[in-house]
């Protein structure tokens, strides 16, 4: 029997001993086989997490539910509605907290674009300015009480320039906008405020001095343009 040398020996032993090396291949497509799994769990993941936001923001799109703003929190809610009109823009900070559902009415027919081409169709100077449909405007006696309403003695609570709209029950097809022009003794009778002009007040009075008819209907149509929603001026 043939003796093998110690040389020969050593080199199988090496051999035996070595580690299989893993080919520069392999090793990429391990790579990517791992990448694609960790980005297959992220997107999958992304999906069911994003899934109940996506149904709820589909859901205030179609504005089908006027309350669709009630569900979201106050704070989340735009803060000042910028109303552009035919005499320039009125800026109104809006009071939440005083009437939440009539803001969140107001703000339901601003996203539904109900106010853009909407006339001021009533405007009774030194004491409100108004807006909407003249078939479904506030009572009578607003027009016919104007002149002598205007000189009665006023509280310094009612303020001009407050923002409001009527009381008077109506459908909710429709929302009136008036803006007072001078402070008004009877106005938590006649009005919802739910907020008041901080910019523009320029606008208001100019408005305010437009020549009317006898029914204080401006002889030249005054309209809103569109308005504008957001956080902070």
């Amino acid at each position: 029997m043939a003796r093998i040398k110690p040389q020969a020996l050593l080199l199988q032993s090496k051999k035996k001993k070595s580690p299989t090396r893993m080919s520069v291949t392999t090793i990429i497509t391990f790579n990517l086989i791992v990448v694609l799994i960790v980005f297959s769990l992220f997107a999958t993941y992304k999906h069911w997490y994003q899934r109940p936001n996506k149904q709820s923001e589909s859901g205030l799109s179609t504005y089908e539910d006027l309350d669709a703003f009630g569900n979201r929190k106050r704070s989340d809610l735009p803060s000042f509605a910028i109303l552009n009109t035919s005499k320039g823009s009125i800026t109104v900070e809006l009071n939440k907290e005083a009437s939440p559902e009539t803001v969140d009415k107001f703000l339901n027919f601003c996203e539904k674009g109900y106010f853009k081409g909407m006339h001021f169709h009533r405007v009774i100077k030194n004491y409100v300015i108004q807006g909407g449909d003249a078939k479904h405007g506030a009572a009578d006696d607003w027009t016919l009480k104007g002149k002598s309403l205007s000189q009665l003695a006023t509280s310094p609570k009612h303020e001009a320039f407050m923002f409001g709209t009527s009381k008077a029950k109506r459908d909710s097809d429709h929302f009136e906008l008036f803006i007072t022009t001078a402070p008004i003794p009877d106005l938590s009778d006649k009005l919802i405020v739910f907020g008041r002009v901080i910019k523009g007040e320029d606008v208001v009075q100019e408005i305010e001095e437009v020549d009317t008819d006898e029914h204080y209907r401006p002889k030249s149509p005054i309209g809103i343009i569109g308005v504008e929603m957001t956080h902070q001026i």
